[in-house]
């Protein structure tokens, strides 16, 4: 049982404080009189530390106010749509963060975008749906999925745990899928743990974590703690979607199914599969040298064959690469300034160089 406190209250609700004040011994040793001076001083500084608790409690109230606020989801209207023809992708430079589009017609200078879409920090489009990955600071943050409509205004919204890291909309707009880093923020390293989720955007099911999907791997049934799950990229039916799976130290290629709810690991090394809009290869990146220091190469596999050819960009990219159409990948490597990123593209085939396509943008999304 605690010790009663020395503090009480009368019934006005006014806490009387016991009279502490030093006695003070006279000139001989013998205890004298308290002091007036003392008895003052006393109740001079119980006052200030009650009015200092006071106005810390005033602080915290307002910071906590302030902190809540600032972890409330910004609604921010688009000054644009998902309109074809364009490349649509998430600025790094001027507009820091909100979604920017540029015609896709070529020799369009990269200073003709269209900024003033929502602030992302991550966004993928297609088929008059967009999906746009939020950060809000709090106590503590909150993550959001954000549903666009073909306006790009919000129709609805999900709350999530974990950093962003991957966005994709399969080609009618139907299914989406997003990655958060649940700890971690690097492929590189093996101290990550990923959480992929999948929404049908026309039934509204949303499977909040893919791990529990029936996994075959070296044609057996596979189960692991440590399995992660990234990436996911959708068929043109809506049904069968490939990503990579994680367990063991290795990586895998997996072709799901939806409707069964089953997924077969077809061949090791890949990571962050992206479909192209003929549904006949995957751009992909391997890895092929170890540690965290560029460790990744584009490659593109060919599904009917399952032959795999190196592309022409030879530095390391760290991205789920986007099909600008059937001959071309676009995908973000870092800027010169801090924080910032740049928009490459590179042929399909292996053939030819890197071109820059858009200074300070990630996230490219080519609405068709």
């Amino acid at each position: 049982m605690p010790a009663p406190s020395p503090l009480s209250s009368d019934q006005t609700g006014v806490t009387e404080v016991p009279d502490v004040t030093p006695v003070v011994p006279d000139r001989r040793g013998r205890e004298g009189a308290r002091t007036p001076f003392a008895a003052a001083s006393t109740r001079a500084k119980v006052i200030a530390v009650a009015a200092a608790a006071v106005v810390l409690a005033a602080v915290a109230a307002v910071y906590t106010v302030g902190a809540a606020h600032r972890a409330e989801p910004e609604e921010t209207a688009s000054a644009f749509g998902l309109d074809a023809g364009n490349l649509y992708f998430r600025s790094t430079a001027a507009g820091h963060g909100r979604v920017a589009r540029l015609p896709a017609a070529p020799g369009v200078a990269a200073a003709d975008r269209t900024t003033g879409g929502p602030a992302c920090e991550r966004f993928y489009a297609a088929g008059g749906t967009g999906l746009c990955l939020t950060r809000r600071p709090g106590i503590p943050p909150t993550s959001y999925a954000v549903v666009l409509d073909g306006g790009l205004r919000e129709k609805r919204r999900i709350a999530l745990t974990g950093i962003p890291n991957r966005a994709r909309v399969s080609a009618s707009g139907r299914m989406l899928s997003w990655t958060m880093f649940a700890t971690g923020d690097s492929y590189a390293t093996s101290s990550f743990s990923t959480r992929t989720s999948i929404l049908d955007t026309r039934t509204g099911y949303l499977i909040k974590n893919m791990e529990e999907i029936q996994l075959t791997l070296d044609g057996r049934r596979y189960h692991s703690p440590d399995v992660n799950y990234w990436g996911v990229s959708f068929a043109r039916d809506d049904n069968r979607f490939y990503a990579t799976v994680s367990t063991k130290g290795h990586t895998y290629l997996v072709e799901g199914n939806m409707k069964t709810w089953k997924a077969r690991a077809l061949r090791e090394n890949v990571e962050c599969p992206s479909l192209s809009p003929d549904n006949t290869r995957l751009v992909f990146k391997k890895r092929v040298r170890s540690g965290a220091t560029d460790p990744w190469r584009l490659y593109v596999l060919d599904l009917r064959t399952m032959r795999e050819a190196p592309l022409a960009e030879g530095r390391s990219v760290d991205d789920q690469a986007a099909w600008l159409d059937d001959r071309t990948v676009a995908y973000a490597l870092p800027g010169r300034a801090k924080g910032t990123s740049d928009i490459w593209a590179v042929p399909a085939d292996g053939s030819g160089a890197p071109a820059l396509r858009v200074p300070g943008g990630s996230s490219p999304a080519m609405v068709r």
